[in-house]
């Protein structure tokens, strides 16, 4: 089947409503990379070390993962144009006052707001978009997933673009493009229907009861350890001019979509989601130890090809988490992004750390290791996670929440 054919119509003829809200998608993922070829521009800008500056992931991640016991509470009630549009709001004020900071500190807090927007954002727009979209959820979810890559390729490029000038650019740059964001959905997007159950703080983490979905949760927990030491740390690492590292990691985040949205589901019909992700998650662990032990060339090259690896863990990892249980997706999914996303919140913050106590290798080593933990958790858990991934999925796909940040 051709990537852009769902069977039910191309996923490009869709309402204004959809391209506006899968365009502020694309904007919001480029706000997870955005800052990683500028960041030690930003630790000379503002006279703090490494380990100062990776805790922008750290205040930014540490917040998504708090934020999704909320997101679905505040949806559920205010409805999804109006979380969308509170979420862009404060993104825009917090990346706004990203670029006006005196101190590394005061990026931090300000990060963490913007991780507070971002996750009100993302959560709601998969929901939004399958909503409204033409051509059923199918299509819906491939436009998603496409502009998640699109976000995540673009992200580090237009930092760089921008951060040569001055690290502040990038902050603002991200601020204006919401504003549009902003605008754009308040001009076309209709308020969509509100769930028949109002979802409550604790459902998501009542969902984690189910063995399946915790197991999911737990693997993609050691999974996300191992992708956020390569997203937040290598960029110390590889030291290059924001250009460069720009042009490296639009390299790695091209890998990832295309890997993603393409290559992923044909080797799960072939070798079946378990298979290929604990192969990955292997292959993986092996590419972050030859990056962390060779020489910069080897470290370049690792980096890239991470992103193919990366794009195929998360297009199972969602997979599996959406489908695994019997509750509703976007409160399942709520429930494993709350557990693996503060994973995201620790690798930039013990990264640096690992490397102060030992040397620059071992944090590559630590990541190698989680991921071979992330492949164990499926190994050990494969027949529990088999039998649970083949029932009928419920059917909760007009309320598909979170599917969200689910890469």
């Amino acid at each position: 089947m051709d990537p852009i054919d769902t069977g039910s119509g191309s996923i490009l003829k869709q309402p204004k409503a959809v391209w506006a809200t899968a365009g502020a998608s694309v904007v919001a993922f480029m706000g997870i990379g955005l800052v990683d070829p500028i960041l030690p521009s930003i630790a000379e800008g503002l006279d703090a070390t490494a380990g100062q500056v990776s805790l922008l992931f750290t205040s930014y991640f540490l917040i998504t993962a708090l934020a999704m016991l909320v997101t679905g509470f505040v949806s559920s009630r205010i409805g999804g144009r109006k979380t969308l549009l509170l979420g862009l709001a404060l993104v825009v004020v917090f990346a706004g006052l990203s670029g006006t900071s005196g101190s590394v500190g005061e990026l931090v807090g300000f990060r963490a707001g913007w991780g507070l927007g971002n996750a009100l954002f993302v959560s709601t727009a998969l929901a939004v978009i399958v909503g409204a979209a033409a051509g059923g959820s199918a299509a819906a979810i491939l436009l998603y997933e496409s502009a998640l890559g699109l976000g995540m390729a673009c992200g580090p490029l237009v930092g760089a673009l921008l951060g040569d000038a001055s690290w502040r650019y990038p902050f603002f740059g991200t601020a204006a493009l919401m504003a549009v964001g902003f605008v754009c959905i308040t001009a076309f997007l209709k308020e969509q229907p509100r769930p028949a159950r109002k979802t409550s703080l604790l459902d998501p983490v009542k969902a984690l009861g189910h063995g399946g979905l915790a197991s999911t949760a737990v693997s993609a927990f050691f999974y996300n350890y191992t992708f956020f030491t390569v997203l937040a740390f290598t960029p110390f690492v590889l030291d290059m001019s924001p250009y460069r590292s720009g042009a490296v990691f639009f390299a790695w985040g091209l890998l990832l979509a295309v890997f993603s949205v393409l290559v992923a589901p044909r080797l799960q019909r072939r070798f079946g989601s378990l298979q290929v992700l604990g192969g990955s998650l292997v292959l993986l662990a092996v590419d972050v130890l030859v990056l962390g032990y060779g020489g910069h060339t080897t470290a370049v090259v690792c980096t890239v090809l991470s992103g193919a690896l990366i794009g195929v863990n998360n297009t199972v990892y969602t997979e599996l988490a959406l489908g695994v249980s019997d509750a509703p997706r976007p409160v399942a999914s709520a429930g494993y992004n709350f557990v693996r996303w503060f994973a995201a919140a620790a690798a930039p913050y013990f990264a640096p750390k690992i490397e102060e106590w030992s040397d620059v290798h071992m944090p590559f080593t630590v990541a190698a290791v989680t991921a071979v933990l992330g492949a164990l958790v499926v190994l050990v858990r494969r027949r529990a996670l088999t039998a649970e991934a083949e029932e009928p999925k419920p059917a909760h796909a007009a309320e598909d929440g979170v599917g969200v940040f689910a890469n």
